[in-house]
C-alpha cells in the first residue's frame, strides 16, 4: 500500500501524502484550499488558475509574432509580469503550506511550478545577457506552464498513471521496434548502398524508422527490385506497430477506470488522503471517515 501512494504522489498532487499536511492554523488553511479539490474554496482555486495559466500560454504565443509585439507589446509585458507575480506567489505558498516543502520542490509539478517562473525573472536579471546567444530559449520555458494544467485535470491524472503503469511494456515493445529498425536497417544498407543514398547502417536506420512510423519523407528511396519489397513489408508492419502502444494504454487506462475512483477524501485522525467514495474506514489507521459529499454540478 505504501509504494502505491507513493507512486501517486507526483501524478496526483491533490493528495501528496508524501509533502505532509499541516496540522492547524493559516498554513492548514492555505494547503486546503490550494491541494484539496473537494472542497468549495479548493474548486474555485482550480478553476481561477486554470484561467490564468490558459490565458498566461495565450500571452506566450502572442508574444512570439512581430506584428502582435510592435502593436501591443506594452500590454503583454505588463501581463506576462502578472501571471509570473501569480505563479510566483502561488509557487512560494505550495511551499510554505507543506510540512516537507523540498520534496514538493523536487516533484514533477514542483519542478514544472518553477520553470514557469524562473524564465521571466532570470530575463530581468540578466538583460539581453552576452553569455547567451539569444534570450528566447529562456523565454520559450514558459510554454512548460501548460504542464501545470496536469494538476487540475481528472483525465490527465488517469493518463499519467495509466502511462506509469504501461511504462515496462511500452519500452519493451520500443526495445523490439528498434531491434528490427537495427536488422532492416543494415539489410537495406547491404541490398542498397550508397550509390542509392544508404550511405551508411545509421542512415539506413532513419530510412527504417521513417518508413515503419509510416511518415515517408522520400528524401532516400530504394531503388532495387528486393529493397522495394523489403520497404513494402516494412510499410505494411508500421500500420500493426502504431497500434500497439495505443492498446497497451488503453487497456491500461480501462483497468484502472474500473478499479480506481480518485478523490482527496482525507482522514481526520492520521490525515491520509486518496480515500474511494464508498470507503467507511481509512485505508491506514481504521478511523471513520466522514461521509462523501458527491459533487452534484
Amino acid at each position: 500500500m505504501t509504494n502505491k501512494s507513493t507512486s501517486a504522489e507526483d501524478i496526483a498532487p491533490h493528495t501528496p501524502p508524501a509533502f505532509g499536511k499541516p496540522g492547524t492554523g493559516l498554513r492548514r488553511r492555505i494547503y486546503t484550499i490550494i491541494f484539496e479539490a473537494d472542497t468549495s474554496t479548493g474548486k474555485t482555486f482550480d478553476v481561477l488558475l486554470v484561467a490564468v495559466i490558459l490565458l498566461s500560454i495565450v500571452v506566450v504565443l502572442l508574444d512570439s509574432v512581430p506584428l502582435v509585439v510592435g502593436r501591443f507589446g506594452r500590454p503583454l509585458n505588463v501581463m506576462e509580469w502578472t501571471f509570473t507575480l501569480l505563479f510566483t506567489v502561488e509557487y512560494i505558498a505550495r511551499l510554505c503550506c507543506v510540512r516537507h516543502p523540498w520534496r514538493y520542490a523536487t516533484s514533477f509539478f514542483g519542478v514544472i511550478d518553477l520553470i514557469s517562473v524562473l524564465p521571466t525573472w532570470f530575463a530581468l536579471l540578466v538583460p539581453e545577457a552576452s553569455a547567451f546567444l539569444d534570450i528566447r530559449i529562456l523565454r520559450l520555458l514558459r510554454i512548460f506552464r501548460i504542464f501545470k494544467l496536469t494538476l487540475y485535470i481528472t483525465e490527465y491524472i488517469r493518463l499519467g498513471r495509466a502511462l506509469r503503469a504501461s511504462g515496462r511494456k511500452i519500452l519493451i515493445f520500443l526495445s523490439v521496434v528498434m531491434m528490427a529498425v537495427l536488422i532492416l536497417g543494415t539489410v537495406m544498407y547491404v541490398v542498397e548502398g550508397p550509390k542509392n543514398g544508404f550511405t551508411s547502417i545509421p542512415m539506413a536506420m532513419y530510412w527504417a524508422t521513417v518508413t515503419m512510423t509510416t511518415v515517408g519523407y522520400g528524401d532516400i528511396t530504394p531503388q532495387t527490385t528486393l529493397g522495394r519489397i523489403i520497404a513494402s513489408f516494412m510499410m505494411l508492419l508500421g500500420w500493426g506497430v502504431l497500434a500497439v502502444p495505443t492498446g497497451i494504454v488503453t487497456a491500461e487506462m480501462t483497468s484502472q477506470r474500473m478499479n480506481w475512483k480518485p478523490t482527496t477524501r482525507t482522514c481526520p485522525s492520521c490525515l491520509s488522503e486518496g480515500h474511494e467514495p464508498e470507503a467507511k474506514y481509512c485505508k491506514d489507521c481504521g478511523e471513520t471517515l466522514p461521509a462523501y459529499e458527491y459533487d452534484k454540478s
